[in-house]
């Protein structure tokens, strides 16, 4: 069973919580940024927000005591795993999707057509 936050912790883990929102939306932002304008510059930002991602978890799972049950534990690495392979995965599927649009010509349609 789950002990619930403690009064004292409460702030750090609003913070902490918050900082993930941010930390993961820049990691993701910057990473499909490097990657759409060709700018690899970019990815060690990238690399910089996903470790404040990184930190920012452990602080929550450590205030939420999260890492006194097995269950979470895993739970709070295999977030953090995923998170770190996601956009790689997603990048890779998307330019497998679309390679085909690339090499094909597209005759856009026109909807409002004058005659």
């Amino acid at each position: 069973m789950l002990e619930p936050v403690k009064l004292a912790n409460f702030f750090i883990v609003f913070f902490s919580a918050a900082s993930v929102i941010l930390f993961g939306a820049i990691y993701a932002l910057t990473f499909a940024w490097s990657r759409l304008k060709n700018r690899p510059r970019l990815m060690p930002l990238a690399y910089a927000a996903y470790l404040g991602l990184f930190a920012a978890v452990i602080v929550l799972a450590w205030a939420a005591n999260l890492f006194n049950n097995t269950f979470w534990s895993v739970i709070v690495l295999l977030m953090l795993a995923g998170y770190l392979v996601a956009p790689h995965a997603i990048w890779h599927l998307c330019v497998g999707t679309h390679a085909e649009d690339l090499h094909d010509e597209v005759v856009p349609i026109k909807v409002f057509q004058q005659r």
